[in-house]
Order: structure tokens, then sequence, then C-alpha cells
């Protein structure tokens, strides 16, 4: 049971990893540092958004418009830390 506790906690890290790559590339593109004309970019960009936007999107239909500013992946990186902290201090002990 611990191993696939440990599972769980290596994928929330790395779709805490997803998130700020999608926002440094939405960043990027909005910037005009890179262009989604590109096909590598293209496909980088459309993954991560199919990835991060299924639980952005009840996050930025909740917060209040806050004008250009977007702080869903934030409010979302908070909410899996703390259920990192809730498997790791509290299940994590409690499996044999």
């Amino acid at each position: 049971m611990r191993a696939v506790l440990d599972i769980v906690l290596i994928v929330l890290d790395l779709y805490i990893w997803l998130l700020i790559a999608s926002a440094i590339l939405s960043w990027l593109v909005a910037f005009n540092v890179v262009n989604t004309r590109n096909q590598f970019v293209a496909a980088v960009a459309e993954f991560l958004y199919r990835i991060t936007e299924p639980l952005l999107a009840p996050i930025r239909n909740i917060l209040p418009n806050l004008g250009g500013l977007d702080i869903s992946p934030i409010i979302l990186i908070l909410i899996i830390m703390f259920i990192e902290r809730v498997i790791t201090y509290y299940i994590y002990p409690a499996v044999f």
C-alpha cells in the first residue's frame, strides 16, 4: 500500500511541475518569446493545455475576475500541496 501512496505522491509532484511549465509557456507565448506556429511549441502547448485545463477550469469559474491576472495555477498548487501533506502526515503512517 505504501508503494501506491508513493506513486500518488510522485504523480502529484509531477503535476505541479506541469502546472508550472504551463504557466511559463503561456507567459512566453504572451510576450512573443516563442511562436506557436512552430510545431514543437504548438504540440507542447496543446499537451500542457489538455493536461492542466480540466482541473484549472473549475477554479477559474469560482474565482472573481482579476483582470489579466490568473491565479488559478497557484490555487491548484496549494490544493495539491495540501493533499500531499495529508497523505504524508495522516495516511502514510497509518498504512502498515
